[in-house]
């Protein structure tokens, strides 16, 4: 089916590319925007902080102006993992609300800018949050985290009962552990003294694929192949839903 994209990334960092897609010509959201073009459809990259209702307000008049109307949106953005992953008696405040800045604030200011647009042009629309199955159950070391997407959840649900009778379905995504440059993040923040985080990496992958029945974490592709379902009128009936897709490491 297609869609023209707006892209959005917080700012023109090579930090969080690998090195490996860096020497490889990989150079972030204009590599996206590239790929998607080179697709057939139309793409517009952005940088945006989605924590800034000023920003934000900014990055969907741009989109309107370019694409005249918003059908979809997507709340991908995500805090970056690091000094969030302590104990609670050692998380400190500024990295909580780091946390809760991007992935609960982030969440609500775009999806009511996008909503706002969807409601008063008529035609429904589709939300898709990106929550987490750290959103259903709780994890040692990853109490920020945890509360945002617990956070994500409740307001996925509180959302799609306000706009429903605008046809606009709001449902979320709760991954399981993602095989992308955030679990070398996470590696970075929770590998002990005297263990590099490309040894703690490699051990936390493999854990996890172990307690996971389908024995793998999970690739991009699996969670862009639900987003793309949700995305299309074949979801037409379903709103509120926080839908797992974790190799049934969660199941509920």
């Amino acid at each position: 089916e297609g869609a023209d994209v707006v892209v959005t990334d917080v700012e023109a960092s090579m930090t969080a590319i690998r090195p490996e897609d860096r020497q490889a010509g990989w150079a972030g959201l204009p590599s996206v925007v590239e790929e998607i073009e080179s697709k057939g459809r139309q793409s517009l990259g952005l940088f945006s902080d989605v924590s800034d209702g000023v920003q934000v307000a900014d990055m969907v008049a741009k989109t309107l102006d370019q694409f005249g109307k918003i059908d979809i949106l997507v709340n991908n953005a995500g805090s970056r993992p690091g000094k969030d992953r302590v104990p609670v008696l050692e998380l400190e405040e500024e990295a909580f609300d780091e946390v809760q800045r991007v992935n609960v604030r982030g969440t609500y200011l775009v999806s009511r800018a996008v909503a706002t647009h969807m409601v008063n042009r008529g035609g429904g629309g589709k939300i898709i949050n990106i929550s987490s199955g750290a959103g259903k159950k709780g994890i040692a070391r990853y109490a920020a985290y945890c509360a945002s997407k617990f956070a994500v959840i409740g307001f996925t649900q509180a959302m799609a009962q306000e706009m429903a009778e605008h046809k606009i379905n709001v449902n979320a995504i709760c991954p399981g552990l993602v095989d992308t440059e955030r679990v070398d993040f996470i590696a970075s923040a929770l590998a002990p003294v005297g263990e590099s985080s490309e040894e703690f990496r490699a051990g936390m992958v493999q854990e996890r694929a172990f307690r996971v029945p389908m024995g793998r974490i999970a690739q991009g592709d699996d969670i862009a192949r639900l987003a793309a379902f949700l995305a299309s009128a074949e979801s037409d009936y379903m709103t509120g839903l926080s839908i797992s897709v974790s190799g049934g490491s969660e199941m509920n």
